[in-house]
């Protein structure tokens, strides 16, 4: 080798030397977890942000003109609880949550129950899904979510090597279990939650492995089942039709997704700017809500609704990532039930406000006002952070990092003290 070519050799060697260990330090058993949290925080934040600038019109409106933080406030107070929530859910071990899922289920199925009740239950726009306990209100149909993926992936764990038999596979997962919980959940008339259930079940026995021939036949059968739902309600019936156009009413039925799609375009490429919204000042219905992904396109444009999308595939990266590194077949099947949830009810939140789905109200996970369901889904996200704390190696490196954190606080005192003199 001429003297010419060495230090370019070199040069090469050594860029070839640090890309190995940047993908080294990626592929630490901690990655995953951060990961995970650090787009659960930025989802948390960004979703505060935009409901207090998409819901400030509506606030003083419930308010009588007293404060235009009303909502932003009670989305902040939830927040916080779901922060606690995560904490105490990601300290929890892996055993622990095998022996809590059918608790959970029981526990989620009773309060589903008491939403039927004239003591206990509420409802609005034609579901009755609300369960009211004093001053707290919640959906308990949420905590079936949770429920249903983690007694799936209980049950199919214990009867894995059975799974190709199709009475293992219905009984009692699919039924009692799943068919009790969604029947519940439709005697409410809350078609979205319905959907949502049916798509982590299906994620569940997908990642159980289950033969892919047997999900033909039940989606045909769900197909049916949906299908006559939607017509015997004129109510469901009447979204299908704003949504295949032949309902094109923009002061009744139509006028929700008509605005939508009006905000995303008044905010073009760039956006009119945060807070500047034109469509939440009563043009846009449920702008901080279930449309608030219109209130983002028309603010920040393009560049903020593809933040929301890189964030949400940054998640399902997150949960990827756990589900196939992972060698606990329990935690396989919890996670792609928990990452099925938010992903489907992301697309079908996002694809109802561009017209690709019909408006069924659905919120936009972590992002849109809700106690309940920003609770739930951080409750949700807390166990996949316990689940990737399991991964070899993973609980030993953040106990590590968490003491050179403290050292390091316990130093600046003194460093400061030094400072003085």
């Amino acid at each position: 080798m001429s003297s010419a070519t060495a230090p370019a050799a070199r040069r090469r060697e050594s860029l070839t030397d640090r890309m190995h260990t940047w993908f080294a330090r990626f592929d630490s058993p901690v990655t995953t977890y951060y990961l995970i949290l650090s787009v659960t925080g930025f989802l948390v934040i960004f979703g505060l942000i935009m409901v207090w600038s998409a819901s400030t019109v509506v606030s003083l409106q419930e308010t009588g003109s007293v404060s235009p933080f009303a909502i932003v406030k009670s989305q902040l107070f939830y927040a916080v609880i779901g922060g606690a929530v995560l904490y105490l859910a990601s300290r929890v071990s892996v055993l622990w949550w095998k022996r809590l899922a059918l608790p959970i289920l029981g526990v989620s199925l009773i309060a589903q129950l008491l939403v039927f009740t004239t003591l206990f239950g509420d409802g609005e726009g034609g579901n009755r899904a609300w369960l009211v306990l004093g001053p707290i209100s919640g959906q308990p149909s949420e905590g079936i979510k949770i429920a249903l993926a983690l007694t799936g992936a209980l049950i199919l764990t214990r009867k894995r090597p059975y799974l190709g038999r199709v009475g293992h596979v219905v009984v009692p997962y699919l039924v009692p279990i799943a068919a009790l919980s969604m029947g519940l959940v439709v005697l409410g008339n809350d078609l979205g939650t319905t959907l949502v259930l049916a798509a982590i079940v299906a994620a569940v026995l997908f990642a159980a492995g289950v033969p892919v021939r047997w999900f033909v036949g039940a989606i045909a059968a769900f197909g049916v089942v949906a299908t006559a739902y939607i017509v015997n309600n004129s109510n469901r019936l009447g979204r299908f039709d704003v949504w295949l156009g032949r309902n094109t009413d923009i002061d009744g039925a139509a006028r929700q997704p008509i605005h939508g799609r009006y905000a995303l375009a008044d905010g073009g490429w760039l956006g009119v700017g945060l807070g500047a919204s034109r469509e939440k000042w009563g043009l846009l219905s449920e702008p901080h809500n279930d449309f608030i992904f219109a209130i983002i396109g028309e603010e920040l444009g393009l560049p903020g609704t593809l933040a929301v999308l890189a964030l949400f595939a940054g998640l399902v990266w997150g949960c990827l990532r756990l589900a196939l590194r992972t060698e606990d077949f329990f935690v396989r099947v919890a996670t792609a039930g928990i990452m099925a949830w938010i992903l489907f009810q992301a697309l079908v939140n996002i694809g109802a406000v561009i017209q690709l789905a019909p408006v069924v109200g659905l919120p936009l996970p972590l992002i849109s006002s809700g106690g309940s369901s920003l609770v739930t889904t951080l409750f949700a996200l807390g166990i996949l952070l316990s689940f990737a704390r399991s991964e070899p190696g993973c609980a030993q490196r953040l106990s590590a990092t968490t003491s050179v954190l403290r050292r390091s606080v316990a130093v600046i005192p003194a460093v400061a003290r030094r400072g003085r003199r």
